[in-house]
């Protein structure tokens, strides 16, 4: 797949010259016979038209020009209990509905967020929206979603033509620990908390086409994800089980919110935190942590404690009994259990200090 990634052209060029081959000899040097010359067609346009379309149209991404509307216009579109993805910076926030990113993937704008180049990156199949500077040491990537693999997404950086599995930011070439794009503090909550939390805050609307082809192309593709969404949360089995790892310590589909510091790999469930008083501090990588739940945000939050002091309380803002703290930026929120496993099988499970 990483092979194919990276000469995709090179190799659909190498495939079409060789169909334009066997075109002449079967018109213009009567070579074959119809039945299998029209078969081999039809497989041909299966195979490469279908995915192309599929991939380069049917999940075009919208890393610069998707579509931010107020929380009243989006109202419409989106239930007070639905669970968003929010990134915020310098007081602007934006929430990213799941549904509306099932098909682009990749959401953000030309102006960036709050004067940041950060965008939202969302693998359906993790259950994940990551928020990352799309730079790798200080160079811009243009990405493009292709494929997935151990049920988390992959992108190309079309730059240099190697693929970033969101996971880990990084390109192929360079491996888990090479240079990688900033992860930006990410995390869900409700859309009715959203509005008490951000009033003034932005919401992604996937915008349908007022092409009529490229809106029939969309239907199906939006058609697909629903199914398949639906499916992947319903058994325990992934739809696409091409994971190397499992871990029965949890069910699969559970969903945690898991971060590192350092090599340090820790995963919570939001039943733990709310069994535990909705407040949990501990330790990672050696360095003070603070999970916490906020029941009106509905909101799992991390973050860091530098304080050298427990914190016995705090809000969703991170204003706490020892003064304000940090979001933690790597934070994955609500990925499911047997993808973050599955690259993280050293991660220790709702730990307690």
């Amino acid at each position: 797949m990483v092979r194919f990634i990276r000469h995709e052209y090179k190799l659909l060029g190498i495939a079409a010259v060789a169909y334009l081959v066997s075109a002449y000899a079967y018109f213009g040097q009567g070579a074959g016979g119809p039945t299998s010359f029209w078969i081999i067609t039809a497989i041909l346009l299966l195979f490469f038209g279908f995915t192309w379309v599929w991939v380069h149209i049917g999940l075009r991404h919208q890393q610069k020009r998707a579509q931010y509307f107020s929380i009243a216009e989006a109202k419409p579109y989106v239930a007070p209990a639905n669970s968003v993805i929010v990134i915020e910076n310098n007081g602007e926030a934006r929430a990213h509905p799941d549904y509306e990113l099932w098909r682009p993937h990749l959401a953000g704008s030309e102006e960036g967020l709050g004067g940041e180049n950060v965008i939202m990156t969302y693998c359906s199949m993790t259950n994940l929206g990551m928020g990352y500077k799309p730079e790798i040491e200080n160079k811009k990537l243009d990405l493009e979603v292709l494929a997935q693999h151990g049920n988390n997404l992959i992108m190309r950086d079309n730059t240099t033509g190697e693929p970033i599995q969101q996971l880990f930011g990084t390109r192929e070439r360079d491996g888990r620990k090479g240079p990688k794009m900033q992860e930006w503090p990410t995390f869900r909550m409700s859309f009715y908390g959203f509005e008490k939390a951000y009033p003034d805050g932005k919401v992604f609307i996937n915008v349908p086409s007022k092409n009529p082809l490229i809106w029939l192309v969309d239907f199906f593709v939006n058609f697909a994800f629903s199914w398949g969404i639906h499916k992947q949360g319903l058994y325990e089995k992934p739809i696409m089980d091409n994971l190397s790892h499992s871990d029965s310590r949890l069910p699969a589909k559970v969903n945690v919110w898991g971060f590192n510091v350092g090599d340090d790999y820790v995963c919570y469930t939001k039943e733990f935190v709310i069994e535990n008083d909705n407040l949990i501090n501990t330790k990672v990588g050696g360095r003070d942590v603070v999970i916490s739940y906020a029941p009106i945000m509905d909101s799992v939050g991390v973050y860091y404690n530098d304080t050298g002091k427990a914190v016995t309380q705090i809000d969703f803002f991170g204003e706490s009994d020892q003064g304000k703290l940090t979001r933690m930026e790597a934070l994955k929120a609500g990925i499911f259990w047997h993808v973050w496993v599955n690259y993280f099988q050293d991660t220790a499970v709702n730990r307690i200090a």
